[in-house]
């Protein structure tokens, strides 16, 4: 009898919202605090539609323990620390069947998380491309860190770039509807909800 393949694991990384860490390119009109808690928010938010979704799902954290995410957001969670490394290692360590996330596109529904999933039954890869040129969603079926590898974060060019590496792979992934990103007041504008 054939086995069944392994089932897909979501990870969202995430950072405690410890004020002056999170959200920084906020910090200048919201200031440190009001800052955090628009992380704060968006990560409740990503949580709740992780939930919603019906995947299987794990926090990959940085900046507390993983009890202090429990005391926040659950105990029910299956929280695992990032590890050293800039982020790339890190993102290499999710595990395969997976899809990577972060937390910072509030518009990000459980229905387009279970469409990347569905995808990955028939696509290598998957990818949800972000408006500021990154993505905010990456998912694949084998590992692959050439991926993450020396890419500049945080730029215009990390989805073009994602997409050259994965297609160079012989991996052309299925492309999911793009979103914003929320990095500055601008990309705030239609989310008052997360405001301070």
């Amino acid at each position: 009898m054939p086995s069944l393949p392994a089932p897909v694991r979501l990870a969202i990384f995430a950072r405690y919202p410890r004020p002056g860490e999170a959200k920084t390119r906020l910090i200048p009109a919201l200031g440190a605090d009001g800052a955090a808690l628009v992380y704060r928010r968006l990560l409740e938010r990503t949580v709740t539609a992780a939930r919603q979704s019906g995947l299987r799902f794990e926090l990959r954290v940085t900046g507390a323990a993983p009890a202090r995410f429990h005391e926040w957001l659950g105990d029910d969670l299956v929280i695992v620390p990032q590890g050293l490394g800039d982020l790339g290692e890190r993102l290499m360590r999710a595990a395969a069947p997976g899809i990577v996330i972060g937390s910072d596109a509030p518009a990000l529904t459980p229905q387009l998380l279970q469409a990347a999933a569905l995808a990955l039954e028939t696509a290598p890869a998957v990818i949800g491309p972000a408006h500021d040129g990154g993505y905010y969603l990456l998912g694949f079926n084998t590992p692959v860190p050439f991926a993450f590898a020396d890419i500049e974060w945080s730029t215009s060019g990390v989805f073009q770039e994602t997409l050259r590496r994965l297609e160079a792979n012989g991996m052309a992934p299925h492309i999911l509807p793009p979103l914003s990103d929320i990095d500055t007041m601008d990309d705030l504008a239609n989310w008052p909800e997360l405001l301070p």
